[in-house]
């Protein structure tokens, strides 16, 4: 059996910073991140926790200038149609939004999940098959965090197509898309949500989101 690590107070404090320091990244500088640094971000992703021990998560490395750009039209797409579900001032205020970084964003990575993997032969996943995507957004998370740490953003692209992602990433035809991922230095920090600053949505109260029974 292995001695487990000791993480003292300091470290402890620092990790809960760490997290309140997460942002969703939509403005990035054009510094590269060195290719090794992006295989030490998969690396730690994938280990994060999967059900049933399935790592059904499939990372897609996006550099193809003809790809990028695919993407990019189709949030463009996928960002004017969902415009036309609001209205007045909050369709203004939408249509001011930066949601996406895809035209400054060194690193780009599509993220797919096997729905039922051949790992970890169902386990856990019977009665909650849920479970795979949700493992996939635990890698994504432990991405996000690791990538923090290093002072490299992580923005999360949801507006996009489904079906568009397969067919201009030409993957199998079986996975499932998760997200669509940014990855690049902050052109700016703060510890606010930009969602937040621009006025589309403050944070709950914790008082709100944790219920005792």
């Amino acid at each position: 059996m292995s001695e487990p690590p000791r993480f003292g107070e300091g470290f402890q404090r620092e990790l809960f910073e760490l997290i309140r320091w997460r942002r969703d990244v939509r403005r990035f500088r054009s510094d590269p991140i060195p290719a090794a640094v992006v295989d030490e971000l998969l690396a730690a992703a994938v280990l994060a926790p999967s059900v049933g021990n399935s790592q059904p998560w499939r990372f897609v490395k996006v550099d193809d200038p003809e790809r990028r750009a695919k993407v990019r039209a189709s949030f463009l797409s996928s960002n004017e149609a969902a415009l036309t579900g609001y209205r007045d001032e909050r369709a203004q205020l939408y249509s001011s939004l930066k949601l996406a970084g895809l035209d400054q964003a060194p690193v780009q990575l599509a993220v797919f999940v096997d729905p039922d993997p051949l790992e970890g032969d169902g386990l856990g996943r019977k009665t909650m098959p849920e479970t795979v995507p949700y493992s996939a957004v635990l890698a994504i998370h432990t991405l996000w965090v690791v990538a923090r740490a290093r002072g490299i953003g992580l923005g999360w692209v949801s507006i996009l197509d489904p079906v568009e992602m397969h067919r201009s990433l030409d993957v199998d035809e079986h996975w499932s898309f998760i997200a669509y991922l940014c990855l690049g230095v902050p052109e700016e920090e703060h510890l606010d949500p930009e969602l937040e600053r621009a006025g589309w949505q403050s944070r709950v109260s914790r008082g709100d989101l944790v219920i005792q029974r």
